[in-house]
């Protein structure tokens, strides 16, 4: 995929994207309180401890080792050799399944998205970059592999026959062990730590930091904060992982709440005269700005101007999050409609208001007869007003692009208007799945080229439907090409 000039959290890559290219630079990540919000031990523990795998000796030992780490830093490697020792005995491939469910389920919410944006900015450059941690691999190595990320530096545990041994293999990667393992792996891919960077939030990787030409401090702790600020080194300050606060429940209340009053207000357009019309682009526009205000969403549009370059049309959008109605509606504005399963109708709330918004709504289950199914919105077409829907049906669960339907394919042909699409980037940056709560985020939409259905055939609909969702592979990084041009 090329570079763009506009860009998510472009504001935290600038650097970044002013280095030299290619691999002799690198980039490394500390992974706690750096890539996440937090700690991954601690949801690995809570997972463990659900599942009944922690007796009580071995909780003793993990509030002793965080009492020891907390009273005196220092003593954390002793503390985590202790406390690795309950684990003699236990089959690697249980820790390795256990990792890998808590990364899924509650560490991938926990990425900064400006921290991804910075990996994804390095990647572009061409650079080595590896996480670097006191962690486990069993904590890391899921997470990383969804971020691109193959090498990790990271504390290993002794195996024998398949069960650990309750013992590290070598030392742990911690202080200045975790210098160490920086500057072999640096030396054996031939990399200039002097053109390189490091981002860590803690003090305890002060060392790393300074042996690098780009040293970056990531929420950093008080004793780094300082040195970070005696030495001149870049600090950065994010908020949006983490603790979910009042504030952020009461932003997700009012930014899905508030559609229905703005709904209601346009009544009044309706009765001085106004055109149902008018009133819904008043209602979606106002609020479509108000809510994005609200929920602190930023929206980055590349190709904006084909937005209005051929109305009316069929513009077709990836399903990401529940947050693409408001993404969908802040990008198009006006004279839009959305389509709606014909069942939703009949909903005491939703169906109402939706009904008022002017939603189309489909018998998706009439498959033998589409042009039937999809009379209303070619009905909606032929009179002026753009249609919006999601041809893969339902939304997307772990970020991969699912296979279209070609309802949308045979709506544009019997229209014969053009087909637009919509590449909604990185929707799960400011809701992600599995999550509730809305979070600040930048989110990037390239809004494509339209692309003319004059002459198609109805042979021509499949084809043409597997195109479009290779012009989305290709601009998601998902697709064969791109796979293999950053491999």
């Amino acid at each position: 995929m090329q570079e763009r000039a506009v860009e998510a959290y472009a504001s935290f890559t600038t650097d970044i994207a002013g280095s030299p290219r290619g691999k002799t630079t690198g980039a490394f990540f500390d992974f706690d309180g750096t890539i996440i919000a937090g700690h991954s031990v601690t949801e690995l523990f809570l997972e463990r401890l659900k599942s009944g795998e922690i007796g009580g000796q071995e909780i003793f030992d993990l509030v002793a080792m965080a009492s020891r780490y907390l009273l005196k830093p220092a003593g954390f490697e002793t503390a985590l050799a202790a406390s690795i020792e309950n684990l003699a005995g236990t089959p690697e491939q249980k820790l390795s399944d256990l990792g890998a469910k808590v990364s899924r389920e509650r560490l991938s919410a926990d990425v900064f998205p400006e921290v991804k944006a910075m990996i994804e900015a390095h990647r572009r450059r061409g650079h080595t970059v590896a996480i670097v941690t006191s962690a486990t691999r069993y904590q890391v190595q899921t997470l990383a592999a969804s971020l691109g990320i193959t090498d990790i530096l990271c504390t290993e545990l002794e195996v024998e026959d398949g069960k650990f041994t309750g013992r590290l293999q070598g030392e742990a990667c911690y202080g200045k062990h975790k210098l160490d393992a920086v500057r072999v792996f640096a030396k054996r891919k031939r990399i200039s730590l002097k053109k390189s960077f490091v981002y860590s939030n803690g003090a305890e990787d002060v060392a790393l930091l300074e042996a690098v030409g780009h040293p970056v401090a990531i929420n950093p702790d008080r004793k780094l904060a300082e040195c970070a600020s005696r030495k001149g080194w870049h600090a950065v300050e994010l908020d949006s992982r983490g603790f979910v606060g009042v504030g952020d429940v009461a932003r997700t209340l009012l930014t899905f709440g508030s559609a229905l009053p703005f709904l209601a207000a346009s009544l009044p357009i309706r009765a001085l005269g106004g055109s149902q019309r008018d009133a819904i682009n008043f209602s979606i526009g106002t609020w479509s700005t108000v809510a994005a205000l609200i929920a602190r969403l930023k929206l980055i549009i590349d190709g904006e101007a084909n937005l209005w370059s051929h109305r009316p049309a069929v513009f077709v959008f990836n399903h990401q999050s529940a947050i693409d109605l408001l993404i969908v509606a802040k990008v198009m504005r006006e004279d839009i409609v959305g389509i709606a399963k014909k069942e939703i109708q009949r909903q005491p709330l939703m169906g109402p208001a939706l009904t008022f918004a002017g939603a189309v709504f489909i018998d998706r289950d009439n498959v033998r007869d589409p042009k039937t199914a999809l009379a209303p919105a070619v009905d909606a077409l032929r009179h002026g007003r753009s249609v919006v829907i999601a041809p893969e049906g339902t939304r997307s669960r772990d970020g991969k692009l699912g296979e279209f339907k070609r309802g949308a394919f045979h709506m544009a042909r019997q229209a014969g208007v053009p087909i637009v699409p919509i590449v909604i980037h990185n929707a799960t940056d400011a809701l992600p799945v599995r999550s509730m709560v809305i979070r600040p985020a930048e989110v990037k939409v390239s809004v494509l080229k339209p692309i003319a259905t004059d002459g198609w055939m109805l042979s021509d609909v499949a084809p043409q439907a597997r195109r479009v969702r290779e012009l989305y592979l290709e601009e998601l990084g998902q697709g064969d090409k791109v796979r293999a041009r950053t491999s």
